[in-house]
């Protein structure tokens, strides 16, 4: 149960009752004496019941509720930019719960972009904004009606009522009430546009009103909507910042605690094990994605996420891994030898890889694109194992860009947010901008049957990956805390040891 002070049936005042009620954006109350005070219950976290997660004025750890409310008025604000005179009907569903077997559920996790511009972290709910401008538009929260059966086995929902007070919107209603708020929004307004991203239908109820009213209607449903959500995601703002920042801190130190547990004879499962743990620790909710802890070989498969190999002496180990910290990620890549000492020839592959990967964190100051990252990754990591002499025979200089191709075979950087992946419709080939934060993370994968390269290289498998802040006047590098120089590697491994 979640109380939640200042809202219905709760006071902060002995011996009474203050009661708040909603109408469009007004509030008001209401003090009547002696009743005794009854605790709301909320369907998240506030900062009454979890005041160790959520500081006043935050709807979500690390976020204040006003953020939330620009953030609705800037979606309005970029779907007004395309149709001007037109009246705007924006649906956007939350997540279902997942079920692994029969009454068994998965972990939770919102719909991004519901979460993005709610702040409501509960499911089988729906956020509406309606509106002509950015000065006259509202927002309607819909959320599950009240359900004793539901609550006994899920927890608390927060009630509609209470909408408005908690989440900042301009009205509460519940979910069955979704068909009959639509209809009558695009029956009372003529040139109506309604925007619903077709392409990830996330619920079966929403989607099925939503089409069903659009049809009825014969409006026009725009499924673009993801676009506009993607682009204002992308410009992180610095309590965004604040929160990734601290996410790849804590998967930092857990890359910390994992190489110093690492030892030949152990397990790949181990390793895993470990970094979930030292996440969880750090105050991370749980790991950001299934991690890769690949020993020798199985590092050339790119997403090995089996780990349930033993770790060989002599071994190299790849592990990309991160952390979900209040709803950010965060997205490293380290290599490092099982029995803490690079050999001459990993030492050679990591030093040309490292080489590559700081010259493409500088070039992020001049605020590149990610593609044009990546055609100067093909460009100097063929360069730098040509110079380290890899390749078995002189490569002519035209055919390395081809070679890097062949042994980086993935994109050396992606957008990083409240997803690994983040925003997804969002080009490669833009200029980055301050706010963003990008992914740097060149490789080298040298297969078993590779003819081209020297026979010590064979079977190596080396990725770093980096985390970067574009800032407005250079670039802040998120994950700088988690070693990389072979030095460090080695110095932390061998302190292990003794």
């Amino acid at each position: 149960m979640y109380p939640h002070t200042r809202l219905l049936c709760l006071s902060s005042y002995a011996g009474k009752l203050t009661e708040f009620w909603s109408n469009s954006r007004c509030i008001h109350q209401m003090s009547m004496k002696n009743i005794v005070k009854t605790p709301l219950v909320c369907g998240q976290p506030t900062d009454e019941s979890h005041p160790h997660l959520v500081m006043k004025g935050e709807l979500v750890p690390g976020i204040q509720k006003k953020e939330f409310m620009i953030r609705r008025r800037n979606l309005i604000e970029s779907v007004l930019s395309t149709r001007k005179d037109f009246y705007h009907v924006i649906v956007i569903p939350s997540a279902v719960r997942q079920y692994m077997s029969d009454h068994i559920p998965y972990p939770f996790r919102q719909n991004t972009d519901f979460l993005y511009f709610s702040g409501c972290q509960e499911t089988d709910c729906a956020l509406v904004l309606c509106g002509n401008s950015v000065d006259n538009f509202t927002s309607t929260l819909f959320l599950k009606p009240y359900d004793p059966q539901s609550e006994l086995w899920n927890g608390p929902s927060t009630k509609a009522e209470c909408a408005p007070l908690i989440f900042g919107v301009d009205d509460g209603k519940t979910l069955p009430q979704l068909s009959e708020f639509i209809m009558s929004e695009l029956k009372g307004h003529s040139n109506c546009v309604l925007w619903y991203n077709q392409k990830q239908k996330v619920q079966n109820i929403v989607d099925r009103t939503v089409n069903n009213a659009a049809a009825e209607n014969s409006i026009y449903l725009d499924d673009s909507l993801v676009e506009h959500c993607h682009k204002l995601r992308l410009y992180k703002s610095l309590a965004e910042q604040r929160l990734m920042r601290q996410s790849c801190q804590i998967a930092s130190k857990a890359f910390i605690k994992a190489m110093m547990s690492t030892k030949p004879g152990s397990t790949e499962h181990e390793l895993y094990a470990r970094l979930d743990y030292e996440c969880r620790m750090g105050g991370a909710e749980y790991l950001a994605y299934p991690p890769v802890v690949a020993t020798g070989n199985n590092a050339n498969t790119l997403h090995y996420i089996d780990n349930k190999q033993k770790i060989k002496d002599g071994d190299l180990i790849l592990v990309d891994a991160g952390c979900e910290y209040h709803g950010y990620s965060s997205d490293i890549s380290r290599t490092w030898p099982a029995n803490g000492w690079f050999s001459d020839a990993q030492k050679t592959l990591y030093e040309a890889t490292l080489c590559v990967q700081k010259e493409l964190i500088d070039m992020c100051q001049e605020r590149p694109s990610l593609d044009t990252l990546y055609e100067a990754m093909c460009f100097k990591l063929g360069k730098a194992l040509a110079a380290a002499h890899v390749f078995k025979k002189s490569v002519n200089p035209s055919e390395l860009n081809m070679l890097a191709r062949a042994l980086c075979p993935h994109h050396v950087s992606h957008y990083l947010g409240m997803d690994v992946h983040d925003i997804g419709t969002v080009k490669k080939s833009i200029t980055t901008e301050p706010g963003f934060i990008i992914t740097v993370e060149p490789g080298v994968y040298v297969s078993k049957n590779n003819i081209r390269v020297h026979e010590e290289f064979l079977g190596l498998g080396i990725r770093i990956e980096d985390d970067v802040l574009i800032t407005e006047n250079s670039i802040e590098v998120l994950s700088e805390d988690c070693p990389k120089e072979i030095e460090d590697i080695e110095k932390i491994m061998s302190n292990q040891s003794k």
